[in-house]
C-alpha cells in the first residue's frame, strides 16, 4: 500500500473523566475503543433521562479543573482513579464527597459511571493540526490554549484535517479510519486554568470554520503510538 507523509505527532492526551483535565502522555496504546483509558469513567446526572445524561463542563465548568490520573498505568481497565481538586486536594475518584461536591455544583444528583468502552460524544479519537489551530488562533486575534477543545492527537501539519475525511492513516504501526468533522459547543467557551467562560471563542469557530475544528476518526488497526510517530496517508 502507498502512502504519503502528512506529519507527524506532537501531543497525545487521554481523558481519564469525561469534562476532566486530560493526561499528557508520550505513548498510549490504540484499541478498538480508542485510546486505551480515554473517557472511561463519567459522572452520570442520575434523574436525566435525556439521550445525553452524562455531567459535564456544561453543567459544571470547573470540572475541567479537576485533573484524573491513572495510579496504576500498566492496567488502566482496572486501575485507580486519583483526582486532584481545584483547591489541590487529591481525592480517590470514587470518594462520595467528590460525588456530593459535584452534586451540590450541578444541582441534581450524581453517580459515577464506569464504562468499557468510553463516553464519547460522536466518535472515539480526534484529531487536529498544528496548521489547524494557528488558523484559529489567526481568526481569533490571539492564542487560544488547545485544551480547550479536548482533542487526542495533535498533528504537525499545515494541512487542513477535512483532507482526510473518509481516508486511513497510519500512525506507526496503528491505523486510523477518517470519519467527519468534530463539532463544537459551549465546552470550548471553558477556560482549563480558571473555567472562566469566553463565548467568542465558540463565536469564532463558528464563523471561521462552520462550527467545526478537528476531526473525528475510529481505529482500523489497533497499536501503540507515540509522541514523534510519522503520520501517513494511506492510498
Amino acid at each position: 500500500m502507498r502512502s504519503q507523509a502528512i506529519g507527524r505527532v506532537t501531543a497525545l492526551t487521554r481523558f481519564p473523566v469525561k469534562s476532566m483535565a486530560g493526561e499528557a502522555l508520550e505513548a498510549a496504546e490504540l484499541r478498538w475503543s480508542g485510546l486505551e483509558g480515554d473517557r472511561q469513567y463519567s459522572f452520570l446526572r442520575s434523574t436525566s433521562r435525556s439521550h445525553f445524561p452524562w455531567l459535564t463542563g456544561r453543567q459544571v465548568p470547573g470540572l475541567v479543573r479537576h485533573a484524573a490520573r491513572y495510579l496504576e498505568p500498566e492496567t488502566l481497565r482496572t486501575s485507580p482513579v486519583e483526582v486532584t481538586d481545584p483547591e489541590g486536594r487529591v481525592m480517590a475518584l470514587d470518594d462520595p464527597a467528590l460525588a456530593e461536591t459535584l452534586a451540590v455544583e450541578a444541582g441534581e444528583p450524581v453517580a459515577l459511571l464506569h464504562l468499557g468502552r468510553g463516553a464519547f460524544d460522536s466518535m472515539p479519537i480526534s484529531l487536529v493540526t498544528t496548521g489547524s489551530l494557528a488558523r484559529l488562533d489567526a481568526a481569533h486575534g490571539t492564542a487560544l490554549d488547545a485544551r480547550r477543545f479536548r482533542i487526542n492527537i495533535v498533528i504537525e501539519s499545515e494541512a487542513a484535517e477535512a483532507g482526510w475525511q473518509s481516508r486511513r492513516i497510519a500512525i506507526g504501526a496503528a491505523e486510523l479510519m477518517v470519519s467527519g468533522p468534530a463539532p463544537r459547543c459551549a465546552m470550548v467557551t471553558i477556560c482549563p486554568d480558571t473555567a472562566a467562560r469566553d463565548a467568542t471563542v465558540l463565536r469564532t469557530v463558528a464563523q471561521h470554520f462552520g462550527n467545526d475544528l478537528g476531526i473525528y476518526a475510529a481505529t482500523a488497526r489497533c497499536g501503540p503510538i507515540r509522541v514523534g510517530d510519522a503520520v501517513r496517508l494511506l492510498d
